[in-house]
């Protein structure tokens, strides 16, 4: 056994756990369109969110907590877009992966005339690449939405720490 046909198996036994991953990413970023739309609604329309209000995590989060640092604040903000974030770069790598690990057989495939094998192997690679882009698209979008509804609720955050701490009768 060479090199090449050892690679080429090696290869062959990530389409399927790929193929979970990209199906996965997909169910997910549906998910995340449900939650990033219950959010949207949550937020519509408040002016000027209090602590109390749904829809804005960084609030809930920091709601009850004294002493918080804007590290603490941009740390927490950044955990909030993660998960999303992730998927939004590993979806498209995946999604590659996912296109030129059938290739290899659909070129077998067409070299011994089989096209039956050519279209099979074809139409895996380029469901598996629309799939994950879709999920990359959509994330995306998520994730710079929520990036500015997060800077949006640590200004506000800063703006309500710089008036307590400037307030006559404060501790200085």
């Amino acid at each position: 056994m060479n090199i090449e046909t050892l690679m080429y198996q090696a290869c062959q036994v990530f389409l399927i756990p790929t193929l979970l991953a990209i199906a996965a990413l997909f169910v997910y970023a549906f998910y995340a369109l449900g939650a990033f739309s219950v959010q949207w609604w949550q937020r519509r329309g408040t002016p000027q969110p209090d602590a109390a209000s749904r829809g804005y995590p960084l609030l809930a989060w920091a709601q009850g907590r004294h002493d918080l640092r804007a590290d603490d604040l941009d740390l927490q903000a950044h955990k909030l877009v993660e998960l999303p974030r992730i998927a939004t770069r590993v979806a498209p790598m995946l999604g590659l992966v996912a296109t030129m690990i059938p290739m290899g057989p659909a070129l077998k495939g067409l070299s011994d005339g089989n096209l039956a094998s050519v279209s099979d192997n074809l139409t895996v690679a380029f469901s598996a690449v629309i799939l994950a882009l879709i999920a990359a698209a959509l994330t995306y979008w998520i994730v710079a939405v929520q990036r500015r509804w997060l800077a949006e609720e640590l200004a506000w955050l800063s703006a309500r720490s710089a008036q307590h701490t400037l307030a006559p009768g404060a501790a200085q």
